[in-house]
């Protein structure tokens, strides 16, 4: 397996199980976001969780940050894993790189999950997010210093300052402390800049509206990712599902676990 040794991954669930579940993270995210939701499948399903490139511990080339990217170290992994299909999950950035994963290898999925993210072209979200990781002047001189301005300085930029703490607190645990003692960013910033560029700058409706396997799309009430727009196109697609989880935001399966959780195992298990 030489190829997935590229990654922080970790196999868990049924390793006895021929049904196999991967999981993709979102962006500046990693596996272990996916923990909790994870065990909740895990008597049924030998589940995949890793680290895309550029993020958490996995490797982080200098280029090659296009979903379709990401889709290809996914086929390479499966293929050395002996994984013939899988189902997958894939959240916001994850979503995107599962709407290509499955657009070019059809054959090598079951079901597909999508959580809150858009096919459309957003370029508010790409220019709001880049303000926002520019922000940050790191490297600090220490954790506790990044601390201090996750804090303070960060939420100056917000008139909702209870939106700016989750987004505080998820940055910062993306900072870590560096063997001399400094605190840098966990991923490489240039690649989740490019990530970012190349996944929202283009639309993936072509590749969705040609979808030929059973999708869902599931999003939270009070996320504003979908438009209207948005979900009366997917119900153009007669294999694609569309679900709404009420009172949750943008992280679906963290403001909503349990609801999440049974949404997803019902999709993963209806025939």
């Amino acid at each position: 397996m030489e190829y997935l040794q590229n990654f922080n991954f970790k196999i868990t669930g049924n390793i006895e199980s021929d049904n196999y579940l991967v999981f993709l993270h979102g962006l500046m995210g990693s596996g272990i976001n996916w923990s909790r939701i994870a065990k909740l499948f895990g008597e049924d399903y030998q589940i995949l969780l890793y680290d895309q490139r550029g993020h958490g511990r996995s490797f982080k080339p200098k280029t090659g940050y296009h979903p379709n990217d990401y889709a290809e170290d996914l086929v390479i992994i499966i293929d050395e894993l002996g994984w013939d299909k899988i189902s997958l999950v894939g959240h916001s950035m994850g979503g995107r790189n599962a709407i290509h994963f499955v657009g070019n290898y059809p054959e090598r999925i079951h079901k597909a999950v999508i959580e809150d993210i858009s096919p459309s072209v957003r370029k508010d979200s790409i220019d709001s997010m880049k303000k926002l990781i520019n922000s940050v002047p790191v490297p600090f001189t220490d954790k506790k210093t990044a601390q201090n301005f996750f804090k303070d300085q960060f939420l100056e930029q917000f008139t909702n300052k209870e939106q700016g703490k989750v987004i505080a607190q998820f940055f910062m645990m993306n900072i870590i402390e560096k063997s001399s003692g400094i605190a840098d960013w966990r991923f490489f910033k240039q690649g989740i800049l490019e990530t970012l560029v190349l996944g929202r700058n283009e639309s993936a409706w072509e590749t969705v509206d040609d979808l030929k396997v059973p999708t869902l799309f599931l999003y939270g009430g009070q996320s504003d990712e979908l438009t209207e727009s948005d979900l009366e196109r997917l119900k153009k697609n007669n294999h694609i599902k569309t679900r709404c989880i009420q009172g949750a935001g943008h992280w679906v399966h963290f403001d909503q676990p349990e609801e999440f959780g049974k949404v997803l195992g019902e999709f993963l298990t209806l025939s």
